[in-house]
């Protein structure tokens, strides 16, 4: 028979591994619990190297980000973060964003030529376009979203029954439109110059982004996303 003090001594051997225990499912629980997104498309254009984004001063990829890269959904637990910007040649660009459960926020890093002054020189800084999601109704829709240098930009895409239709698109704004097709390629062009197709499939909402490559042209980076955008 086990007598009382070896029971004793057999609890106060257990129970810190029970404690051990309990705090490792509550960590697993923790992070199975709700979460936000944000999600990224790199049109930083000017500058050298690659773009290395940091959330609260950790890098989020080592090897940084290409021009042009978009980024899945990024998971993080629901609440304010610092998020940076950093590439050679451009000053950093920085800004404080607020996850919040089961929404997805996008940030789009671009560069911006800021003016010479009376204390610093002409340069270039990196600004970020935020964009908040909406529900989508069902329809098929491409969403125009400039970061371009040009003020706006007169867009044509070409629809089912052959014509081209013509959309304007400002600035930091978005325009978007109906595409009547249900399947294939969606042709878009601006000033006579062809830009990527758009791939149509189901139902929802097709992004173009509008932005310079590094050679100073009109470049479009296309992902979808079945929320309709708006600036935020």
């Amino acid at each position: 028979m086990i007598s009382k003090r070896h029971i004793a001594a057999l609890i106060i051997t257990v129970m810190p591994w029970l404690a051990w225990l309990g705090g490792v499912a509550a960590a697993q629980d923790s992070e199975r619990g709700p979460m936000g997104f944000i999600r990224l498309l790199n049109a930083v254009s000017i500058g050298a190297g690659k773009l290395d984004v940091l959330i609260d001063g950790k890098s989020l990829r080592s090897e940084g980000y290409q021009l042009g890269n978009v980024t899945g959904g990024i998971a993080l637990k629901p609440k304010s973060y610092k998020v940076m910007f950093r590439r050679d040649g451009v000053t950093e660009g920085q800004t404080q964003v607020i996850v919040v459960a089961d929404e997805t926020l996008i940030l789009i890093p671009f560069a911006e030529e800021v003016p010479a002054s009376d204390r610093v020189a002409a340069h270039w800084e990196i600004r970020i376009l935020r964009l908040k999601q909406h529900a989508a109704n069902g329809r098929r829709t491409v969403s125009f979203v400039s970061v371009s240098r040009e003020p706006d930009l007169n867009m044509e895409i070409r629809q089912s029954n052959g014509t081209w239709e013509s959309i304007r698109v400002q600035r930091l704004g978005i325009a978007r439109a109906d595409i009547r097709q249900a399947r294939g390629y969606l042709r878009v062009r601006c000033q006579d110059r062809e830009l990527p197709a758009v791939s149509v499939a189901a139902s929802g909402n097709f992004v173009a982004v509008l932005h310079e490559d590094e050679h100073g042209l009109l470049r479009s980076t296309n992902f979808q996303d079945y929320k309709y955008l708006s600036t935020q």
